[in-house]
C-alpha cells in the first residue's frame, strides 16, 4: 500500500512539477495600471499597514509575490533581495514582497530571511495575489507564483518578471528601475535606510 503524503512534501513535489514547466505569464502588461492595494505588513518584525499609493508618492515600487515563506527558493530570494535594498532605496525605489502566509508568518520571515531591510506582505485572502494575476497555477488554492512587478510613479506598470527560478528576479528589476529613472532623468541618490509606508 502506498504510503500517504505529508501536506509538505505534497507541495515540495508540486513545485519540483512547477519548475519543470514554463511559468506562467502575468496578465498585466507593461503600461497597465497597477491595481492600488494596502496589505497588513511587517519590517524588522514589526507589523504596519503597507499603502501602495504611499509608497509610490516616493519613487518606482517593486512588488514581487513569492509561493510560500521559508521555502528554500524564497529564502534565498529573501536574501538576494535583503542585500540589493541599500541599491534600490538609492535609485528611490520601495522594495515590498507579498505571500499567501499570516501575519505572524510574514513578521519572522521579516526578520529571518529579509534579515531586517524590506518588508513582506500577508496576504491570506489573495485579494492582492488575484488582482495582480499572479496565482500559482500548478497547485489549488491561494498561494503566489513567483512573479516580479516594477511599478512607476504614476501607477503604470514598467516591467514584469514571471519565473519559478528565484534567481533573476533581483538583478532584473534592478535593470527596469534604473531604466525607469534613466527614461525619467533621475540620477541615483544617496543610499539611506529602507522606507516604509506605514499607518498603525
Amino acid at each position: 500500500m502506498p504510503v500517504p503524503k505529508s501536506p509538505l512534501a505534497a507541495l515540495c513535489a508540486a513545485l519540483v512539477l512547477a519548475l519543470g514547466a514554463p511559468a506562467a505569464r502575468a496578465s498585466l502588461p507593461v503600461g497597465a495600471p497597477a491595481p492600488d492595494f494596502s496589505l497588513q505588513a511587517a519590517l524588522g518584525g514589526k507589523p504596519f499597514t503597507f499603502k501602495l499609493a504611499d509608497a509610490l508618492a516616493r519613487g518606482p515600487v517593486v512588488l514581487y509575490f513569492f509561493p510560500k515563506a521559508f521555502t528554500q527558493g524564497c529564502t534565498l530570494e529573501a536574501h538576494d533581495f535583503a542585500e540589493a535594498t541599500p541599491k534600490f532605496a538609492a535609485l528611490g525605489a520601495t522594495v515590498i514582497g507579498v505571500s499567501h502566509d499570516d501575519l505572524k508568518t510574514i513578521e519572522r520571515f521579516s526578520v529571518e530571511a529579509c534579515r531586517n531591510k524590506f518588508a513582506v506582505a500577508a496576504d491570506p485572502g489573495a485579494r492582492v495575489i488575484g488582482a495582480y494575476d499572479a496565482k500559482l497555477a500548478f497547485i489549488p488554492g491561494d498561494m503566489a507564483n513567483r512573479i516580479s512587478y516594477v511599478i512607476a510613479p504614476d501607477g503604470r506598470v514598467a516591467y514584469v518578471y514571471s519565473s519559478l527560478d528565484p534567481d533573476r528576479h533581483v538583478a532584473n528589476t534592478m535593470q527596469a528601475v534604473e531604466k525607469l529613472n534613466a527614461a525619467a532623468g533621475k540620477a541615483p541618490v544617496a543610499a539611506a535606510a529602507p522606507a516604509a509606508s506605514a499607518s498603525r
